[in-house]
């Protein structure tokens, strides 16, 4: 049971978890949005090593499929949070994300409580994931006093807008998926 649990995916996504709130403690008690905004944007892409380092090393798991997108929709939903209430990042942006964020979310665990059988997240689920995992940092960035806020503030943009458009066309085509998979869960249930 724990070879699954005690793996370097797990490790580092657990890493990634530990280090959300000296996000926070950088943005909103020592004031260092620039500061931040590179420790988010790291976090964001630590998403990426853990993947590929469990796909590369065989090291994929139960216990990591699920643990890894609850702290990412965690990341997501602390840095959404956290920049909205900075107001560094345009309030209907953050917002926008949230929404989409918790009703995916509040979608899947209901589904799941009915039986529904795990799928794994569509590209365009890890296109728009990437998107924004990029794009929240680079606004953050671009509300600070950086030498590079200006340029921040364009990548931000460029990810932001496809981004969440994306987030949003993933959300629309994940109701047939959980719906089939809600289906054929219940069905296996059934013949056990």
């Amino acid at each position: 049971m724990w070879s699954g649990v005690l793996s370097i995916p797990n490790l580092i996504t657990l890493a990634r978890l530990c280090v959300i709130p000296l996000f926070v403690h950088l943005l909103f008690v020592q004031d260092e949005r620039a500061q931040a905004a590179l420790l988010l944007g790291f976090l964001g892409m630590t998403d990426w090593v853990d993947g590929w380092f469990a796909r590369r090393f065989n090291q994929v798991s139960n216990f990591g499929s699920v643990f890894d997108p609850a702290v990412d929709r965690l990341l997501f939903v602390v840095g959404a949070i956290s920049v909205l209430i900075d107001g560094s990042v345009p309030r209907w942006f953050c917002i926008a994300i949230l929404i989409r964020e918790v009703l995916v979310g509040v979608m899947m665990v209901v589904a799941a409580s009915f039986g529904m059988k795990r799928f794994a997240v569509t590209t365009n689920g890890k296109r728009y994931t990437f998107l924004l995992m990029m794009a929240v940092p680079f606004l953050l960035l671009a509300g600070s006093d950086h030498v590079t806020a200006d340029l921040g503030r364009v990548i931000g943009w460029v990810c932001g807008i496809p981004g969440l458009v994306l987030s949003y066309y993933t959300a629309i085509a994940y109701v047939p998926l959980v719906r089939a998979n809600l289906r054929e869960g219940r069905a296996a249930k059934r013949l056990r």
